[in-house]
This record gives C-alpha cells, structure tokens and sequence, in this order.
C-alpha cells in the first residue's frame, strides 16, 4: 500500500478489480418513505372511490359522491408526484418541493376524512377512511416539515452526487474494459 504521496510499484489486475456502488442510506430511506406514501395515497383512493360508489348507488347524497371523485383525482395527482416523473413536475413545479407535496397531501387526508359516515351503517369503510386519513395525513406533515427544514434539497444534491459517482464508475470500467483490450493487441507483439 502507497505511503506519503507514493506510487505504488505493482499494477493490479484489472479484470479482478470491480468497483462498486453502495447505496447511500438516506436516499434509501426517501425511496421506502415515498413508497409509504404512495400506499397511502392508493388507500386513500380505494376508500374514497369505493364512498362514491356508496354515494351514488343510495342516490340520496350525490354531492358527496362528486366530492369523492375529487379526491380520487387529487389522490392520483399525490401518486404520480411521488414517482417523481419529470414531466409531472415539469407543470407542477410546486411538486417538486417538499412542502408542497406536504400540503397537497394534507389536502388529500382531509378530504378523505370528510363526510363519514355519522349513521353508523358502514363503520369497516369508516375505518378505512381513518387509516389512510390519518396516515396520509402523518405522511403529508413529515414532508411538509421535512420541505420546510429543506431536506428536499439535501435529497436533491445526493441524488445528483449519486448520477455523477454512477457515471464515475461507468466511466471506470469502460476505461479498464479498454484497457485490457489493448493489452490482448499489445500480446502478440511481446512474443
């Protein structure tokens, strides 16, 4: 091993040699905590689609049917924000920051939560209504929080280190890929 700025004399082998990348913990955890997130917004989904189909079959609250169809396609905008599509972005600059998302979120839960079912009748949609109410909602104040103590942009400039050590890394191996083709050609002048 080289010592004080020292060359080393012996090259390495460069077929054994294989670089690889760990993956960085935090943008591990952002990855499963915008899973979460996405599962609670499909719950969100399932719940309020199955409450407007209630809504309209009973015919007796239509107002509250739409309303769900609302939140059905604010819930569809929270998954497809949480893929972080660029295109999405792109329109909706405000989902690519944290708080926004938050809020958005929030948003969602609270609509969700809206107009249950006070009669009693249907208390298992009542409960579905709850869990993904209140976990979409624990979901929207981490982001919105985490947005406001910009955590987003420390996601951002990981994510960017990791494209540039990833394109590092490619770089490396078509280097030592090239190499050793050169030595093969190298070969049959050595003998």
């Amino acid at each position: 091993m080289p010592r004080n700025g020292e060359e080393e004399s012996e090259p390495r082998a460069s077929s054994s040699t294989r670089v690889r990348a760990r993956p960085d913990p935090f943008l591990v955890a952002c990855k499963c905590f915008s899973l979460l997130t996405c599962l609670a917004a499909i719950l969100c989904i399932a719940v309020n689609i199955l409450s407007a189909v209630r809504s309209f079959k009973n015919g007796s609250d239509v107002f509250d049917g739409i309303f769900r169809c609302y939140a059905v396609l604010i819930a569809l905008i929270v998954v497809v924000a949480e893929t972080e599509w660029s295109f999405i972005t792109k329109f909706w600059q405000v989902l690519g920051y944290w708080t926004g998302r938050g809020m958005l979120q929030i948003f969602v839960a609270v609509m969700t939560r809206a107009f249950p079912d006070y009669l009693g009748k249907e208390k298992y949609l009542v409960l579905l209504q709850n869990i993904a109410c209140y976990l979409l909602l624990a979901c929207g104040v981490v982001y919105f929080v985490s947005g406001i103590l910009c955590i987003g942009f420390l996601k951002r400039a990981r994510q960017q280190q990791e494209i540039t050590r990833e394109q590092a890394i490619k770089d490396l191996e078509e280097l030592q890929r090239r190499k050793e083709e050169l030595e093969q050609l190298l070969l049959p002048e050595r003998a």
